[in-house]
């Protein structure tokens, strides 16, 4: 029992340390308060310590994994919160994915988001999607690549069953952080050419998710409006 409150308190304690964090980051890109939302990373997180951060107030997590969605989803049934997959999603777990996630971070083609977008309108919904997209170029991340986006994007605006949110990134694996910053800011001015194109479903695709424990302050810095953090809050993840 202490090992379980020493524990829990431990992820109260890194949750508020990473909000003053955000709001840090906030005030020095003269940015509003709460402009960017913290999203909980919770890859191989038990369900009963995603609980302890929602009763601190956390709302939003992301999945990496739909078995991992699947198998929290009726742990964290009923709770007040958003959850967004934001690993790479297989044509064949579309369904699974769909039951528990508000919103699909990780549409990274035309073809999973038609394949999304199919199952979406036959059950009557319209999903938010993210477009992922590889600013680093790194052949180990997924995500259309920059030049491409603008016309992903045009063409996932169009896909019935789906409402264009904006996009995702993962920063590029780096140590130098005008590279990291410089890749962040690239999304943002995507994101500007595309929702500023006047294409039809364009405009409401704002978000820019990007930016984890170690780099949420450039991501802030150039304009994230989710942070995706998890090892920050709930420690290292296991080998």
């Amino acid at each position: 029992m202490s090992e379980d409150h020493d524990r829990a308190d431990g992820i109260v304690a890194r949750l508020g340390r990473v909000r003053t964090r955000i709001a840090d980051a906030e005030r020095d890109a003269g940015r509003e308060p709460g402009s960017a939302r913290l999203l909980l990373a919770t890859k191989t997180v038990p369900a009963a310590h995603v609980r302890v951060a929602i009763a601190a107030g956390a709302n939003l997590i992301g999945e990496n994994r739909v078995q991992e969605l699947v198998a929290k989803g009726p742990e964290l049934a009923g709770l007040p919160i958003e959850i967004h997959l934001i690993g790479h999603l297989q044509g064949n777990k579309v369904n699974p994915a769909l039951r528990w996630a508000g919103c699909v971070e990780s549409v990274d083609s035309p073809e999973i988001a038609a394949r999304l977008g199919e199952r979406s309108a036959d059950a009557g919904q319209v999903l938010d999607v993210l477009l992922q997209v590889n600013v680093s170029g790194e052949p180990t991340k997924y995500g259309v690549a920059p030049d491409a986006a603008a016309d992903v994007a045009a063409a996932v605006a169009q896909v019935a069953g789906l409402r264009l949110r904006g996009f995702m990134t993962i920063g590029a694996n780096s140590a130098d952080a005008g590279v990291v910053r410089a890749g962040y800011a690239r999304l943002r001015e995507l994101r500007d050419g595309v929702v500023g194109s006047g294409l039809a479903g364009t405009s409401d695709a704002s978000e820019l998710s990007m930016g984890m424990s170690g780099d949420l302050e450039l991501a802030i810095a150039e304009g994230a409006t989710i942070v995706r953090v998890g090892t920050a809050v709930f420690g290292a993840r296991p080998a």
